[in-house]
């Protein structure tokens, strides 16, 4: 008596899915020549597998062999985009680009652009220094004005050097109604290709996206 393999119970099998990336895709494909090779040596002879339905598994096999390739293809083109925006940046290195980002102070004042949000009556500048602990806060004036801040705290003193993060809160009747990031500028050290897209190596270790940049000039 033929025995038949638990595989062979089923005249049909699921299609592999393609909806993931290019590996899975790669993986299904893989999976499914396996299965369906195994299908076709261990079919009961006395109820063999229908033309009709091995057309169609052929068909889907076909399918999956192109989605694979389709994924590759796409892989290959988007690295090739990223690798392009790279190459355009790549002359910002040595510049200064305007994002919203810390700054480096050296001992040299730090020139600010502040503009509270529309309706607000008064605003506070708040910084912090590089683990995000609060050093400074003081008032300013509704509207748009430049500061430069001179790297004290709020008693005064001092700061040391190093990278500190800026904050513009805005205020109505002395409840805040909004807060942003002030931007300022930073020299471009490096510029590499993170997940997100071209990213730039800021002095002082910082990072920004290419994409957050609102102007760019020759070093100072």
């Amino acid at each position: 008596m033929t025995l038949i393999s638990d595989a062979a119970t089923a005249n049909t099998m699921p299609a592999p899915t393609t909806g993931g990336a290019g590996t899975d895709s790669a993986s299904d494909f893989d999976m499914f020549l396996t299965m369906l090779t195994a299908q076709i040596r261990n079919q009961d002879p006395l109820e063999p597998m229908d033309s009709a339905d091995y057309a169609v598994q052929l068909a889907t096999f076909s399918g999956v062999e192109q989605q694979v390739k389709t994924n590759d293809a796409l892989a290959a083109l988007a690295a090739g985009m990223n690798a392009g925006g790279l190459s355009d940046i790549a002359g910002w290195v040595g510049r200064e680009a305007r994002a919203p980002m810390p700054a480096l102070f050296d001992g040299a004042p730090i020139p600010l652009e502040l503009e509270t949000q529309i309706g607000a009556d008064a605003g506070e500048l708040v910084v912090t220094d590089a683990t995000g602990r609060e050093v400074a806060r003081r008032a300013v004036p509704a509207g748009a004005q430049g500061l430069d801040w001179t790297g004290v705290d709020s008693d005064g003193y001092t700061l040391p050097d190093g990278a500190y993060g800026f904050e513009l809160v805005s205020l109505a009747e002395g409840e805040e109604i909004g807060r942003a990031v002030v931007e300022t500028y930073g020299r471009v050290r490096e510029v590499r290709l993170g997940e997100a897209g071209p990213m730039l190596v800021i002095e002082g270790g910082g990072e920004v996206a290419s994409g957050a940049v609102t102007a760019l000039r020759e070093a100072l």
